[in-house]
Parts: structure tokens; C-alpha cells; sequence
């Protein structure tokens, strides 16, 4: 089998690998994104792809990790942090310049793909794949197959309302979709920052509360007290939908090792069975998944 190249296509660098038929790393390269440069972004992804195939001397299947999303009305990118994609045929040109079909996901459906094919829930049936950083996505691996879904929307967790909403949670802070009280408006890393802001008007970043919280802060500690709650919250909400057999979180608060032993204890309350068997695990590639992922989506 040829190698599989991935692509993660960030705001501020393209990352390459290169895999071969085992899964193996055999090829990685980054570039800075051309910022604001449609047609240098495209430039960009072909010398990656074209350097890498002549180290290898074989071509390979291209996949691509994008913030965005590929809107099934106009088969034109959306959604992306990267301005100078959006309302662009990106697959398309990218199957000109490189003369081959290409195969696009969003990040975090790469994330899932890539922790469900050789990650830490390899050989699990149903897992669900979540980002937890500047914000709040998922993606969905059934049976080795990226679920996608009609609207490309499968696994977007973060812009639903935070379930079992208590008083001082209503109506929600303000989300950039437009709505109130999403999930990322809590899950995210900003979300935790903003909450902790508010109960104690100390500007801290996510990580830096964990920090105090691990060192005996009394106010981080309750501020990661009420964050694991509502992930919980949120899981819980996934669970009795989908009922995946495992969970693996993701970004930079993933890194946090007191979620995998007290978001479930939490959860079991809000989850319609007598017991919960799905797993809560930590990413085995993490923040190599998502490219990994892209390489991938040609499984």
C-alpha cells in the first residue's frame, strides 16, 4: 500500500505525515500558513505533499484536517478560523494542484478517527472523540468509519445547551454562534477561565487554574469542581444519545489526569442505565492525532 499523507491545515502552520501501510510515522514536515493567501496556502500544501513523496520516492492518498467544514449546499468550505478559506472550493483546487482525490474532515473528526484506528480506543466499536480547548468539538467513529452525517455537523456536542442547567447557569454566557449557554461556553478553556473570573476576579488561564487547584487554592478547586461537573453534564447527554463504548478527550485541558477518575463518578447520575460501562480515556497521540487522523481518513 502507498503511504498516507495528512495535513493539518492550521491558521498559523500546515502540518505533514506521512504513514505507511502499518501506521507508522515514516515522514513529518511543517510550513507556516501563508496568512491571508488563498492560492499560497494551496502552493503551500503542494510542496509539502511533493517533498515528502520524493523522500519516500512512492506517492501517497492525501488527507486534510481543517478547522472548517465542507457545506454540503455549496461544496465550498465553511466555519473556518482561517477567513481566506471560506466561500472556497478547497477540495477541488486542491485535487487540481495535486492531481489526485483528496479527502477533507474537520479537526476534531480527525482527532476521533485517528484515536479510534490505532489511538487509545483502537478496536472499540462506537467512540466519541471530543476537543477540549479554545473550544468544544466532537467527532464520531463507528465500526473504523468517520460518521459525518447529511448537514457534515456529526459529533458538534458544543453548540448544544449545557444540560441540566442549574439557576445561576441560565440563560448561559453569550456563544460566538449566536446563542446563549452552549456547551463550549462552559467546556472550553476560555469558558473555565471566564467562570473562574467571575466567582473570584482573578484573569487565569485553564491551565493555570489546574495548577492552583492541584496545589490547594480553595477557589480553583471549586472552579475545576464545577468544571467536572458539567463535562459530566455534557457527557452524560452524549452517552444516553449515542451510548458509545469509549470517550477520548482531547486539547489542551485532555492533559488534565483527575478527569478520568472523577467525570465518571459524576456522570451516572444524569445517565439513563443502572450501570455505565463506556470509557473515559486520554489520547495516545495527542496533539499528533489530528494529522494522524487526516492521514486516515484513507483507512
Amino acid at each position: 500500500m502507498a503511504i498516507r499523507l495528512g495535513i493539518d491545515l492550521g491558521g498559523t502552520k500546515i502540518e505533514l505525515i506521512a504513514l505507511d501501510a502499518d501506521g507508522a510515522e515514516v515522514c513529518r514536515r511543517r510550513e507556516a500558513t501563508p496568512q491571508g493567501d488563498y492560492w499560497g496556502t494551496l502552493e503551500t500544501i503542494r510542496q509539502l505533499v511533493l517533498r515528502a513523496e520524493r523522500e519516500r520516492g512512492e506517492t501517497g492518498s492525501v488527507g486534510i484536517g481543517t478547522p472548517g467544514a465542507v457545506s454540503r449546499a455549496t461544496g465550498r468550505l465553511k466555519n473556518s478560523n482561517s477567513v481566506c478559506l471560506n466561500g472556497q472550493p478547497l477540495i477541488e483546487d486542491l485535487e487540481r494542484v495535486l492531481g489526485r482525490p483528496v479527502r477533507m474532515a474537520n479537526d476534531a473528526d480527525c482527532f476521533a478517527l485517528s484515536e479510534a484506528s490505532d489511538g487509545s480506543a483502537a478496536g472499540r466499536p462506537v467512540v466519541f472523540g471530543v476537543i477540549l480547548g479554545t473550544g468544544v468539538g466532537g467527532g464520531i467513529v463507528v465500526k473504523g468509519r468517520l460518521l459525518q452525517g447529511p448537514n457534515a455537523i456529526a459529533g458538534e456536542w458544543g453548540h448544544n445547551p449545557l444540560p441540566w442547567p442549574q439557576a445561576d447557569e441560565l440563560p448561559g454566557p453569550e456563544c460566538y454562534c449566536g446563542k446563549r449557554g452552549c456547551i463550549e461556553t462552559f467546556l472550553s478553556g476560555p469558558g473555565l477561565a471566564r467562570d473562574f473570573l467571575q466567582q473570584s476576579g482573578q484573569s487565569l488561564t485553564g491551565v493555570e487554574i489546574l495548577a492552583r487547584a492541584e496545589s490547594g487554592d480553595a477557589e480553583a478547586e471549586l472552579a475545576f469542581q464545577r468544571y467536572e461537573d458539567r463535562l459530566a453534564r455534557g457527557l452524560a447527554h452524549v452517552i444516553n444519545l449515542l451510548d458509545p463504548d469509549a470517550i477520548v478527550l482531547g486539547g489542551g485541558l485532555s492533559n488534565c489526569d483527575r478527569l478520568y477518575e472523577e467525570v465518571p463518578k459524576r456522570w451516572g447520575r444524569y445517565i439513563f442505565s443502572d450501570r455505565v460501562d463506556t470509557l473515559l480515556l486520554p489520547p495516545r497521540h495527542g496533539d499528533s492525532s489530528g494529522v494522524r487522523g487526516a492521514a486516515w481518513l484513507w483507512g
